[in-house]
């Protein structure tokens, strides 16, 4: 496989950091963003000379633009991008503070679309490249008590698949990356939770949050695993639009789409009723 020069934001820990760590195990050379002096020194640390740190906040649009370029010019054409930053949000729909769920698209969507397009002009003139993001199994179906994550992560979706469609003719590839549960710290310090003030919703959201959190640090995922996974797909010659990973995202994925397509069929008379008798007209 020929070797590439990686983009990779957020890779102090987590998936990020085990995307970085599959990459540079594979010859690559990755440029990971992190949020401070001593994450950065820690990744470079890991293969002198191959891997770049970079600090990043990605809602800086302006710090983006410079990292990509500094990054194009510093290292090498850019091949392979992953828009990974991002956190979840938890809180039932009504107690999620509005600047709460404003942050949340910040980070998960305009963060991620920052970076894309901050890469793309770069590709497109090459006629080729990677572009991923990592959306979540929760971009494809959602769960009580993560309304804003889920949210981001279906917005960010719908962004992705209308970007294959545009760049597909430049020979530019672009892949959602789809984690299920991964024993990251992703449910544990990483998450922010909404402050309970409806009691209503204690009988539904408490079990969950407490699943949570005795979940974190066992759960089925290996990150390592969802690594290689994704350097694996930049070596085939059609990579896949959806990379659902994990047997959990697989299971969920596949119930919350089975539900769609059943309210489809069920409420189809009704749907085809709103059309003009006469038709379209051309």
């Amino acid at each position: 496989m020929r070797k590439q020069n990686w983009l990779i934001t957020g890779v102090s820990s987590g998936l990020g950091r085990a995307f970085a760590e599959a990459a540079l195990a594979a010859g690559h050379t990755v440029v990971g963003t992190v949020r401070s002096e001593g994450d950065l020194r820690a990744f470079e640390e890991l293969e002198p000379g191959h891997a770049h740190g970079r600090i990043l906040d990605v809602t800086d649009d302006d710090a983006v633009s410079h990292v990509v370029a500094d990054a194009e010019r510093g290292v090498g054409p850019l091949d392979v991008v992953v828009a990974n930053a991002g956190y979840g949000l938890e809180g039932t729909f009504e107690e999620t503070p509005l600047s709460e769920v404003r942050r949340q698209f910040d980070v998960n969507v305009f963060g991620a679309v920052a970076t894309l397009q901050a890469a793309l002009p770069h590709m497109r003139r090459r006629r080729r490249g990677h572009l991923m993001a990592v959306t979540s199994m929760g971009g494809l179906m959602a769960v009580p008590g993560m309304s804003a994550y889920c949210g981001s992560k279906f917005a960010l979706e719908g962004i992705l698949e209308a970007l294959g469609k545009e760049v597909a003719q430049f020979g530019i590839q672009v892949t959602a990356i789809e984690p299920g549960s991964f024993r990251t710290d992703w449910a544990g310090r990483s998450m922010t939770r909404a402050t309970r003030t409806v009691n209503d919703y204690d009988e539904l959201f408490t079990p969950i949050r407490e699943a949570r959190r005795k979940a974190s640090g066992n759960q089925l995922g290996d990150p390592a695993k969802a690594g290689e996974a994704v350097v694996h797909i930049t070596s085939v010659d059609q990579p896949p639009a959806h990379l659902v990973l994990g047997s959990d995202a697989l299971r969920l994925v596949t119930a919350a789409r089975t539900a769609v397509d059943e309210d489809i069929r069920a409420w189809e008379t009704l749907s085809r009723t709103t059309d003009f008798a006469e038709g379209a007209q051309l």
